[in-house]
């Protein structure tokens, strides 16, 4: 059997710890597939774990929380599913190799409108995104402020914001200011002044009900300045203890989820932006480029 490319660090530190190695692919066990990789998403997880800063992994380890790709072989009992079904999801820390193990059950059914570069990095930003969004059960009577609106999930989150009829500000740096615009979105800048700029957005009586923190201290000081309630301010990007408030990330695998968010992909209500693509092989510089920041959308790599 030849050999399959994997993604491992055996110490943590910056991208450079990474290594692309070749290893014998192992056999699906009973109720498992097999799925032969065509597109990955890269995460900020992903470095904070290489970097140890969710803690001491276990060495050495692997990486890649999301993929899409076509289910090559079936572990024993497995029904429902075929070889050559072309599928995306999540997966625990798998994702960055050529051929990956995993449950049938995290894996949605790819549409053939879906492209595999957007389906690869679909699965968790999107299910983050669409949960944070029915947490804080958003109507078109709110006022949503997004930060990192122009990120891998702020972007996703503004647009299921618009398409529920809220009006949604987001902050970004100036350069993605027209991005934002266009997509329907109020644009602010990050920094010093923020809650005034927030404020000044709108008339002065009318003020964010909702918040959708990816960027951390900053915006939530200034929704809480601002009078937004600490239960209506839900961060990813933090601590919500610090500032006493929620934290909602991505639930449970739910593949009916995934479903409904290819669905507005396929028929042009959500676009999921992508920065940049990159093959495996060149793993070290797409991690490079994703901590670089400014990201706009996700950075996605390709097994070839």
């Amino acid at each position: 059997m030849a050999l399959s490319r994997i993604v491992q660090f055996s110490e943590v530190g910056p991208p450079s710890v990474l290594q692309v190695l070749e290893v014998e692919p192992a056999s699906p066990p009973p109720g498992k597939i097999r799925v032969a990789m065509r597109a990955a998403g890269l995460n900020p997880a992903d470095y904070k774990t290489f970097r140890g800063t969710y803690g001491d992994p276990k060495l050495p380890s692997r990486l890649g929380r999301e993929l899409a790709g076509v289910v090559e072989s079936l572990g024993e009992g497995v029904t429902g599913i075929a070889v050559g079904d072309e599928v995306f999801g999540n997966v625990a820390n798998l994702a960055l190799a050529d051929l990956v193990v995993t449950n049938p059950n995290n894996m949605a059914r790819k549409p053939a409108g879906l492209p595999w570069e957007v389906a690869g990095c679909l699965a968790l930003a999107g299910q983050t995104a669409w949960d944070a969004i029915e947490s804080q059960r958003v109507t078109d009577a709110d006022t949503v402020l997004v930060s990192a609106a122009a990120g891998g999930v702020g972007t996703i989150i503004a647009q299921l914001a618009l398409l529920k009829g809220a009006t949604v500000i987001g902050t970004a740096s100036e350069a993605n200011h027209d991005y934002l615009a266009k997509r329907g979105i109020l644009p602010v800048a990050y920094g010093p002044g923020l809650a005034d700029r927030i404020a000044a957005v709108r008339t002065p009586t009318v003020v964010p009900t909702v918040v959708f923190d990816q960027h951390g201290r900053e915006t939530i000081e200034a929704a809480l300045s601002l009078g937004v309630p600490p239960e209506r301010i839900n961060t990813i990007a933090m601590d919500p203890d610090e500032l006493g408030v929620q934290r909602v990330g991505r639930g449970p695998i739910n593949t009916d989820t995934l479903d409904a968010l290819a669905a507005l992909v396929v028929d042009g209500s959500l676009v999921v932006e992508i920065e940049a693509v990159f093959p495996l092989d060149q793993i070290v510089e797409a991690y490079e480029r994703l901590e670089g920041g400014h990201v706009r959308g996700k950075i996605v790599v390709t097994a070839v």
